[in-house]
């Protein structure tokens, strides 16, 4: 029997901390790659487009082993000390340069490692063996989010490949507002208007497949600079929605906000977002109990 296509994922890894802090977002993280396995199969590979790892050309990290990259300052000494070695995937970036170059768009491959926090702090509770070889793609931060569409149409047929493509960034992420506030007692501070309206906003426009208000999110949406001053933080989310395509809701699977205004939600897209949806209710219904 063949299997299901994976549905392109995005996942919001917000701070650094949540490696140590999992929280609502890393609870959720943990029934992900259970709930992946159980619906389509364990994935072969992955495909990760982070917010932290950024190029003037879209750029695949190519090397046979990563390790985690300890990309912030300013935080618990203890994350310094986390490891998450994987397994990279020098076969798939020869498949993705391939796909890419028949789009006519330039790619360039690198025999370098290395896992930004925006990827190993998800991974180390979606998959927390570093069991399924990883393949970075460097994405330009500059390109519009149709731009950033377009990257993840040319990657669409991966998913009828055993390979997860999967975004990682966060659904708002306005940093001068979040330390504002200290980084203590996260789960007490509330959450702002302005957080919830631009969430509420991303969920509804996309169940509605308002494609042209999506991608033109900055016009439309409310509160959009302020809660993404620079957009690279979301610019991942395009990326897996263009992988799943526009024929889909992409559907909100997690949503809960850390420091009154990182919101930590999560997104699948593509004709298979649903099926991971349904696999993952009795775990989130159970959760809410």
């Amino acid at each position: 029997m063949k299997k299901l296509a994976l549905p392109p994922v995005f996942v919001s890894h917000g701070s650094p901390m949540i490696a140590l802090e999992p929280g609502a977002a890393g609870a959720f993280l943990r029934r992900l790659g259970p709930a992946v396995d159980a619906a389509f199969g364990r994935p072969k590979a992955i495909l990760a487009v982070s917010a932290h790892t950024a190029a003037r050309a879209p750029v695949l990290l190519a090397a046979a082993r990563h390790e985690a990259v300890y990309d912030f300052g300013n935080f618990d000494p203890r994350l310094n000390q986390m490891r998450y070695d994987a397994a990279g995937a020098p076969e798939l970036a020869r498949r993705v340069s391939g796909l890419l170059e028949g789009a006519a768009l330039a790619v360039h491959t690198l025999d370098q490692g290395g896992l930004d926090h925006g990827i190993w702090t998800a991974l180390r509770y979606v998959y927390p063996d570093a069991d399924v070889p990883i393949l970075p793609l460097a994405f330009v931060p500059n390109q519009s989010p149709a731009q950033q569409f377009a990257l993840g149409a040319a990657l669409a047929p991966l998913a009828e490949e055993g390979v997860m493509i999967l975004g990682t960034g966060s659904i708002t992420h306005n940093l001068r507002r979040v330390f504002a506030g200290g980084l203590h007692a996260a789960g007490l501070r509330p959450e702002i208007p302005e957080s919830a309206a631009f969430r509420e906003w991303m969920r509804a426009r996309s169940a509605e497949r308002d494609w042209d208000a999506l991608l033109d999110y900055r016009r439309h949406a409310p509160h959009a600079v302020d809660m993404h001053p620079t957009d690279e933080h979301l610019l991942p989310w395009y990326v897996a929605a263009g992988a799943g395509g526009r024929d889909n809701a992409p559907i909100r699977l997690h949503d809960s906000v850390e420091l009154g205004s990182l919101g930590m939600d999560a997104y699948a897209f593509g004709p298979q977002a649903q099926t991971l949806a349904r696999q993952l209710e009795p775990t989130l219904a159970g959760a809410a109990n």
